[in-house]
């Protein structure tokens, strides 16, 4: 066979097992991903306890890297200290290594049943926790198919005349191996997948167990590399856990290619087949690791504290300062329609500052920021300002001599006031608990249930721009055109009501683990969208174009 035919099937085969490792991993995550994460968060018994729920975890997953993913997020919202998100990955780096020892047994006879099984409840089965232990088996299939195929893609490498010279070079330059097998494990983004391509090669005899041995190292230190790459954007506290496991594999590593290099070790009492023993090393490695690394945990702690201390707090910017601090004119309180006028604009800055607080709602929801929180409750304090100024403004003017249009004006304008007022309420007393509660728990909402809640939150940022426009103009093609729009988000937050529904009968666990927080946050999102249509309704009201009530004017028979 032509050596690119070869190189070509090889490839294809190591695509395929990334594929099926992540597709099971994928089936897990959206079968059982709420209960594992919970069940970290909750793991009790100190780091041994801790590194037992991260080993279990990774079996399941069939990723180290999805467990350090998920600590470094609980760090990050302060669910779990970085020495306990260590322990946790620590354990489930042994985890990993438990997932490659059961795969790389002779498993092939089993391939046609799981893909029988799989596929029909995949394809057959509307329910989805069905579909995804569907997708788990077929992912479970292709795994021990590609292993096959990389078998069978090897076959012909045993009679390469190069074959034994890069081998041997590989046994003189042990740390080049290493760092190699290294790289090549980051950017396959699978320790799983290299042990067990390196342990197909050795079975293949491509790949001598003397030359696997250091590469072996490799693929463990870049399992570590794996999670720090994948965390550089959190928090220093987040990262704190998986560069402390790195560090801690890179030791261990270096150690091991010590002794390498100074002993002949003995490997053989591991195994009698040349690829099972290399698995079982790398069981081996990560149990001393994680036996080595447990008591150790608290010093690694501090030394990634001086390595990633937290960055010194600044002070928030607080745009609300930039803007007038009141509109209300004193002066005109003797000339009620300029008096009115003057509450109008200041009307105006409270709905601009009620804008402000609403516009950062999903950010929030999606991350913890600190600078966002503070900047919310800073505008709370000015809305609540403004809100009091205005209704004690509107209070003296009416001592004052007023038409009945102009008494009947500052009513409205009082009113609308305090519909804003209430809508900063629901922001600061409802919302934010809302996303706070989330960052605490860890949660994470569905991808359809995100979309909703988006959709929802620019409807209403529109609504509220709208409404500002009608405060300014009274036009009441505007106002009806914004009375309308509280019709069309009644019918969104039912719609989107229904769907969770739907998506919690079909056993979504995002949706069944954020069902308060989807309903209570599309909740608010109508009720803030009622308070600020009601800048509408005196406009409407004169021109006879709103009802007194909803209800059809006719008694219910007796």
């Amino acid at each position: 066979m032509h050596p690119l035919l070869i190189l070509m099937h090889l490839a294809a085969a190591v695509m395929l097992l990334l594929w099926a490792v992540r597709m099971v991993r994928t089936g897990m995550e959206r079968s059982y991903g709420s209960q594992l994460r919970e069940a970290l968060r909750q793991s009790r018994g100190g780091p041994v306890g801790l590194a037992g729920a991260g080993m279990v975890m990774a079996i399941l997953l069939q990723s180290a890297t999805a467990v350090g993913v998920l600590a470094a997020g609980f760090a990050a919202t302060g669910m779990l200290t970085p020495a306990s998100g260590l322990a946790a990955l620590l354990g489930a780096d042994l985890g990993s290594a438990l997932v490659a020892r059961l795969l790389a047994f002779d498993l092939s006879e089993l391939i046609p049943a799981l893909i029988l099984i799989g596929a029909v409840m995949f394809l057959k089965f509307e329910n989805r926790q069905v579909r995804q232990h569907g997708r788990i088996l077929l992912g479970i299939a292709f795994i021990l198919l590609s292993l096959r195929m990389i078998g069978e893609a090897t076959e012909p490498m045993r009679e390469s005349a190069v074959l034994p010279g890069l081998m041997a070079y590989f046994e003189r330059d042990p740390l080049t191996a290493c760092v190699v097998t290294a790289v090549l494990t980051w950017a396959m983004h699978s320790s799983v997948a290299m042990v067990l391509l390196l342990a197909s090669l050795v079975q293949a005899s491509v790949l001598s167990f003397d030359a696997a041995l250091p590469m072996l190292v490799g693929a463990n230190i870049g399992s570590g590399l794996i999670a720090a790459w994948l965390t550089r954007g959190l928090a220093p506290v987040a990262r704190r856990i998986p560069i402390g496991n790195l560090i801690f594999r890179i030791g261990c590593g270096l150690a091991a290619l010590a002794l390498l290099a100074l002993a002949a070790l003995p490997f053989d009492w591991l195994a009698a087949r040349a690829d099972f023993r290399l698995v079982n090393t790398h069981v081996l490695f990560n149990l001393c690791l994680l036996v080595l690394a447990l008591p150790l945990i608290r010093p690694m702690e501090r030394l990634t504290a001086l390595l990633l201390p937290e960055p010194v707090a600044a002070e928030p910017v607080l745009p609300a300062d930039t803007r007038p601090q009141s509109a209300l004119d004193r002066s005109k309180l003797g000339q009620p329609s300029l008096a009115l006028a003057s509450a109008k604009r200041e009307l105006l800055l409270m709905g601009e500052t009620v804008e402000q607080m609403f516009a950062p709602i999903m950010d929030m929801l999606a991350s913890r920021d600190p600078a966002r929180k503070a900047l919310l409750l800073h505008l709370e304090a000015e809305l609540n300002r403004r809100h009091s100024d205005i209704k004690l403004f509107i209070a003296e003017l009416n001592r004052g001599q007023l038409s009945a249009d102009e008494a009947r004006r500052g009513i409205d304008l009082t009113d609308f006031a305090i519909n804003l007022e209430h809508a900063g309420d629901i922001m600061v007393k409802t919302l934010l608990p809302l996303t706070e509660d989330k960052h605490r728990q860890g949660l994470r909402f569905s991808d359809e249930g995100w979309a909703e809640m988006r959709r929802l939150h620019d409807r209403v940022a529109a609504n509220l721009q709208m409404a500002l426009n009608v405060l300014v103009s009274g036009d009441a093609a505007s106002a009806y055109q914004l009375m309308r729009e509280k019709e069309t988000l009644r019918a969104l937050e039912r719609e989107s009501h229904d769907r969770h529904l739907g998506r919690l009968q079909n056993g979504n666990a995002a949706s069944l683990a954020t069902s308060n927080l989807h309903l209570e946050v599309v909740r608010a999102f109508k009720e803030i969208n009622s308070l600020i249509v009601t800048v509408a309704h005196p406009i409407l009201a004169e021109q006879g174009l709103i009802r007194e009530s909803r209800l059809a004017g006719m008694e219910p028979a007796s």
